[in-house]
């Protein structure tokens, strides 16, 4: 393994994982990201440095190995530097696929609930004393962390199927949780995206669907949610593909107490006029529609408000009318412009316009301009409503702020 390794977006809830299993593999790690966030600061906790905007000089001359995240382009300046420095680059599944080989890997795969299998896979090998290295897209309540280096040759890790990097893969055991068309600025259709799935089933040894998760029982969980229940059927089904001899008893011990992750069904607390704060990570419009399911299920007596933060201009144009649907099920929602990440502004994809067709769905939703809209409109709930902060990017800032005042 290379000794010295910077790495370019290290703050990303995956790369960071891997700059932890760099650094317990003996590797001097360092890195950059755009701005300072959770994940940034448990890796500077943990001695790795960080550098907080990306410069062509922070990349040192010694460097033997450089790994950039998806959204950093050739020509960003630390790229472009490594380049002139002739130091190799990967990208971080290209990372991630090195670091997988020779072990038994246990990938698991999905467009929605790829995270909890993944965290409640990692609970169920570790509390039967199996020892895995778990990488997981999120911080484990347990782990105080989104990466768990363990002893045995057992490897989890949450596979992402955007730009086909699961293949990278050859995976023991490969869990599918579920296919719906996501990622559509790669995925042009569903069947594009089938296809990708095919080729990832075509390098695993066996692989686990909902045909075979769905006969596993599971115990009462602390998360909520039938979504939450078929994560643990899965993460049950994988067990016992890659240990045949864990019991039953073993495993429903262990999901009965997993505790969840960042951004997922997270309880924050009580806002200052009493409602409750709850963060998730929802993005796609039927883990939308799901979440809200489940917060009727979990808060039959109470109102469901939901601040969305749409993530990608395509992603919200591709499936407008679904994310409208899903939506117009919370009593009302609040939309901020869309996080636009890697793409460029589209004017078809406005929040303005899905708050319209929410409204059109039957629905009560509105635009609002910004984070400080948010943390004002959520200071002032009673303890009639249970409030959201929702999607991929940074919405959950607005909900601390709330919190701090």
């Amino acid at each position: 393994m290379a000794q010295k390794i910077y790495m370019i977006g290290i703050g990303g809830i995956g790369m960071s994982a891997l700059a932890q299993y760099y650094q317990a593999q003996g590797a001097a790690v360092g890195g950059s990201d755009r701005e300072a966030s959770p994940t940034t600061a448990m890796l500077e906790s943990k001695g790795i440095t960080v550098a907080i905007g990306q410069k062509g000089d922070n990349v040192p001359a010694d460097t033997t190995l450089v790994v950039y995240s998806d959204a950093v382009p050739p020509e960003n300046a630390e790229r472009a530097r490594a380049a002139e420095l002739g130091i190799r680059q990967i990208s971080y599944f290209g990372g991630l696929g090195e670091a997988a080989e020779g072990k038994r890997v246990v990938a698991i795969a999905g467009t929605n609930g790829k995270t909890t299998t993944t965290a409640m896979l990692g609970k169920i090998l570790i509390d039967a004393g199996l020892d895995p290295t778990v990488i997981v897209g999120s911080i484990v309540s347990e782990w105080g962390s989104n990466f768990r280096l363990g002893k045995s040759d057992i490897f989890v890790v949450e596979a992402c199927e955007y730009r086909d990097h699961f293949l990278v893969f050859h995976p023991d055991v490969l869990v599918i949780t579920n296919i719906e068309w996501d990622h559509t600025d790669y995925f042009k259709t569903l069947g594009q995206l089938e296809v990708a799935f095919a080729e990832a089933k075509s390098h695993a040894k066996a692989v686990i669907e909902a045909a075979q998760y769905a006969k596993e029982s599971v115990p009462e969980l602390l998360l909520p949610g039938t979504f939450n229940q078929d994560n643990a059927r899965a993460a049950k089904a994988a067990a016992k593909a890659i240990a045949p001899d864990i019991s039953d008893t073993s495993v429903d011990t262990s999901l009965a107490s997993f505790k969840g992750t960042w951004r997922r069904f997270e309880r924050k607390g009580t806002l200052p006029s009493g409602a409750e704060l709850i963060d998730d990570y929802a993005h796609h419009p039927s883990a939308i529609e799901k979440t809200i399911t489940a917060a009727r299920e979990k808060f039959p007596n109470k109102k469901i408000i939901v601040f969305f933060h749409p993530h990608l201009y395509s992603r919200t144009r591709d499936l407008f009318a679904d994310f409208a649907k899903a939506l117009a099920s919370a009593d009302e929602a609040y939309i901020l412009p869309v996080y636009a990440a890697r793409e460029p502004f589209d004017p078809t994809a406005t929040h303005e316009a899905l708050a319209e067709a929410v409204n059109n769905n039957g629905g009560h939703a509105k635009g609002v301009a910004d984070f400080a809209e948010v943390t004002a409109l959520l200071t002032s709930f009673g303890s009639d409503i249970v409030a959201f902060t929702m999607g991929a990017g940074d919405i959950y800032k607005a909900g601390e702020a709330a919190l701090k005042l």
